[in-house]
């Protein structure tokens, strides 16, 4: 079992924690993240776009010239999509961009998500994280103590606004919940620092 190191709140080594093998220690399967990911990026996809047929375009009811006898070239609308101000050919229409994932693939871009962190030292285990009230300044204090300077994702075992709203003016930072642990946003940030009952939860439910 991979073990990392549990840090407190003030960057202080307080001992370690043994992660489950079959959640935090799998080969990393790189079409299967891919996958993940693209579901969530389409499911994001309002998918309103629309642009207009020629049926659907205001006006060129009239056949612009003659058929015949003009020299110029046959013409039977000017909202032709040939025309400037005419109709779009093959034009996008609104439609659903979501698709469906089996419930063991995400499961499986979930744990490789989670074990490629591990296997790049990206995790940073806290013994706990707990604010009397919301303050930026204390999550700012509190990377800079555990030494994180890029992305990071944070993660507690249960909701806490406290947290969620010391974090969420911090460019770079952002904050989840156990439950809301998703393949995109640990992919998108560099470190991954969660909390031992978070890694609880999360062990819970995939191992």
């Amino acid at each position: 079992m991979p073990k990392v190191a549990v840090y407190n709140m003030q960057g202080a080594h307080v001992g370690e924690i043994e992660l489950n093998d079959e959640v935090f220690g799998i080969e990393v399967n790189q079409t299967v993240l891919h996958s993940a990911v693209l579901l969530q990026l389409a499911s994001r996809r309002r998918g309103t776009h629309s642009t207009k047929l020629r049926g659907e375009v205001r006006g060129g009811g009239r056949k612009p010239w003659r058929q015949k006898g003009t020299g110029r070239a046959r013409v039977g609308s000017i909202r032709s999509p040939l025309w400037r101000g005419g109709a779009i050919t093959f034009g996008p229409k609104p439609r659903d961009y979501d698709f469906k994932l089996p419930r063991k693939v995400r499961r499986l871009a979930l744990k490789s998500a989670l074990s490629s962190k591990v296997e790049g030292g990206k995790v940073i285990v806290l013994d706990q994280l707990a604010f009397d009230a919301p303050k930026t300044k204390r999550v700012v204090e509190l990377l800079d103590n555990l030494k994180v300077a890029n992305k990071a994702l944070v993660v507690t075992g249960d909701l806490d606004v406290t947290v969620e709203k010391s974090a969420r003016n911090i460019p770079g930072v952002h904050t989840l919940d156990a439950a809301g642990l998703n393949v995109y946003d640990i992919l998108n940030h560099d470190t991954l620092v969660i909390t031992k009952d978070a890694i609880a939860k999360v062990e819970e439910v995939l191992a």
